[in-house]
């Protein structure tokens, strides 16, 4: 018998390869076995993907230092960790965009017409490309916060890690709140969405004070140096949006122009 996954000799006995670790497999996918390794893989008790969204909750800045200073098996990693949240994300966004629409529909709003067209092209971008947006908000916030903590003890590499648990996290409890709010409370969702910017906001600057030890005076310096830079950021991206949804044709630029 030989393993599936590297192709080492086994003993016929074998439950692991004592190469790679892979789990040998006797049985035929079944919905049964696929759920088993499911449950097993993501809510079993000492399972890595739990033990760091509890930790994440409690204690952010060791999730963080623990990869950064080389424990690597102890959490789960921050690219799967992304992954995950982009998956949980996706699944969401898949069953829920209508009824968001519906919910968020902007011609509930006391806007011009040209207005709400733009609005409506500028979900659908977002909510197209929302991973992308991520991967690209992800490293801008680690220049930002590297720039801001420049004298601090974290390198460039070092900040990405910060923001791909930050990120990864916050949008895993925001995607399961906006579900929870969808499906319990849909006419309060617009509620929900401030929450969860609330509570985005409210982890970051937490996780921030407890990497770097900072004082609350310290924290509230930070923040008005962070605020600038990133309104830069928000301002640049917020132009190459409407570029994007113009050169895709959901807009033209006379739909920018306000009617008389």
């Amino acid at each position: 018998m030989t393993c599936k996954n590297c192709s080492t000799d086994l003993v016929s006995e074998s439950d692991y390869c004592y190469s790679c670790g892979g789990k040998v497999i006797r049985n035929r996918l079944t919905v049964k076995n696929l759920f088993e390794y499911f449950t097993e893989t993501y809510f079993n008790y000492d399972n890595k993907f739990l033990q760091t969204i509890v930790s994440l909750f409690k204690k952010p800045e060791e999730v963080v230092d623990t990869y950064v200073n080389g424990t690597r098996k102890k959490y789960i990693d921050p690219i799967s960790f992304l992954a995950i949240s982009f998956t949980l994300s996706g699944i969401y966004l898949f069953f829920f965009q209508d009824k968001m629409q519906e919910v968020m529909s902007f011609s509930n709003f006391n806007t011009y017409q040209q207005q709400e067209k733009l609005n409506q092209a500028i979900f659908n971008l977002t909510f197209e490309y929302n991973s992308f947006l991520y991967l690209i908000i992800i490293p801008a916030l680690a220049v930002i916060s590297w720039i801001v903590f420049l004298d601090k003890k974290y390198n460039f590499t070092e900040h990405v890690i910060i923001y791909l648990y930050s990120m990864s996290f916050t949008s895993i409890v925001s995607s399961l709140l906006s579900i929870l709010s969808l499906l319990l409370f849909p006419k309060n969702y617009m509620v929900s969405i401030t929450v969860t910017f609330l509570f985005m906001f409210g982890f970051h600057f937490m996780l921030l004070k407890r990497l770097f030890a900072l004082t609350i005076k310290q924290l509230a310096i930070k923040t008005l140096l962070f605020l600038p830079l990133f309104f830069v950021f928000y301002l640049a991206s917020s132009i190459a949006i409407i570029l994007l949804v113009i050169l895709t044709g959901d807009i033209s630029f006379k739909d920018l122009i306000p009617q008389k």
